[in-house]
């Protein structure tokens, strides 16, 4: 095995308390050169000065934000409202940096259950624009509301979609005017130290997509199982699937009556297809799930040659009250209890106590390693007996 690299050495000058400890604002970085009447940029040269820099940018973003919020208006919740009424897709449009945005902030409204598609202005002209429908919501992105592939697509977005939202720095401008409604976000100055490369004006402009985009979900009443649908892969959708999503269902899993002997539950709990490790035993009653047994307790009774004991009531052999899951719990419950019960089998009771389903750890083992703690509301845990 290869040893892992040795850290970096943290740059001279710049130790423990000097990074953890509060920073002055930097000086601003231009100084004006006498021979040539503009201002040229002066590099920081120390460690500390560099950490400066980096503090600033964020703290310029930050200032940009909280400016941003206090200047909306019922402009932007009438946008959400819109969004939120929208019977067709909303359509995303924007270029350069406001472009990249514009892509994100359409993540954003499909990701909360709103279709969204960006169209990128200069493919419109191209014949994308067919993709407008009358029923779509156009969202328009510029800071300056001057951009030319923008403002040449707009008359045709206004007049072939259901609205034209323009979101841009304020609303004097083409685009703004071109426009059935106007989300400003203000004028900031860049953090970049020439104040040219967009870094305020589209840290504000996403915020501003995503408070539009997440004001309309709340409108719907998008909810957590709605958000699950959108996000089956990956820890989001770990952190949202229930168990009756991945479960294996009742009619699939191997049950048996707990009164009859080892040797016949196995014939009756017989599934052709697929098998799980365990077949659910149920009190005959009233269908209460009552024990469970599996093919790792049929096995010891072979390996220590007690066939005999297969003509014994299962009742006798089986684990009695086992470990299960509510239906309706989530996913990453059944993955911890799974894992930290070390067991391989989890069956779904009702509210009633009666199996509807079983979790395998075959199904599941691909999602292992999650980290999640099981709500002791949604588990039964007892000791195997």
């Amino acid at each position: 095995m290869n040893a892992m690299p040795a850290p970096k050495p943290r740059p001279s000058g710049l130790d423990d308390a000097s990074a953890s400890a509060p920073v002055a604002p930097a000086a601003d970085p231009r100084s004006i050169d006498p021979r040539l009447g503009d201002t040229i940029d002066v590099p920081p040269e120390t460690p500390l000065e560099r950490l400066r820099c980096l503090r600033d940018t964020v703290l310029a973003e930050s200032d940009a934000l909280r400016r941003t919020a206090q200047t909306l208006s019922a402009d932007a919740v009438r946008a959400a409202e819109l969004t939120a009424d929208c019977r067709g897709s909303v359509i995303v449009t924007g270029i350069g940096k406001a472009g990249w945005i514009g892509q994100k902030i359409a993540a954003t409204l499909a990701s909360v259950g709103t279709p969204a598609h960006f169209l990128h202005p200069s493919e419109a002209v191209h014949g994308d624009l067919g993709r407008v429908r009358k029923d779509d919501l156009v969202w328009a992105f510029s800071n300056s509301g001057r951009s030319e592939e923008v403002l040449a697509i707009a008359a045709h977005l206004r007049q072939y979609s259901h609205g034209l939202v323009a979101i841009t720095a304020d609303a004097d401008n083409p685009l703004a005017a071109a426009a059935d409604l106007v989300v400003t976000i203000g004028k900031h100055r860049e953090a970049c130290h020439n104040g040219l490369a967009p870094t305020c004006s589209t840290t504000a402009m996403l915020a501003v997509g995503d408070a539009i985009a997440l004001l309309s979900s709340r409108i719907r009443r998008f909810t957590p199982q709605d958000f699950a649908r959108f996000h089956p892969g990956g820890a989001l959708g770990r952190k949202l699937t229930v168990v009756d999503d991945i479960m294996r269902d009742v009619a699939h899993c191997r049950i048996a009556p707990h009164d009859v002997p080892v040797r016949q539950a196995m014939v009756v709990a017989g599934l052709h297809g697929r098998r799980s490790g365990a077949v659910m035993l149920v009190d005959p009653a009233d269908q209460t799930l009552s024990g469970i047994f599996t093919d790792s307790d049929l096995a010891r009774l072979l390996e220590s040659r007690r066939e005999g004991e297969l003509d014994r009531p299962v009742s006798e052999l089986m684990t009695r009250c086992p470990t299960t899951i509510r239906s309706g719990s989530q996913l990453r419950d059944a993955i911890a209890i799974l894992s930290q019960r070390r067991i391989s089998e989890l069956p779904v009771v009702d509210t009633t106590g009666r199996p509807i389903g079983l979790i395998d750890i075959t199904d599941v083992v691909s999602l292992e390693g999650s980290g999640a703690t099981p709500s002791p509301s949604s588990v039964k845990l007892t000791a195997h007996v």
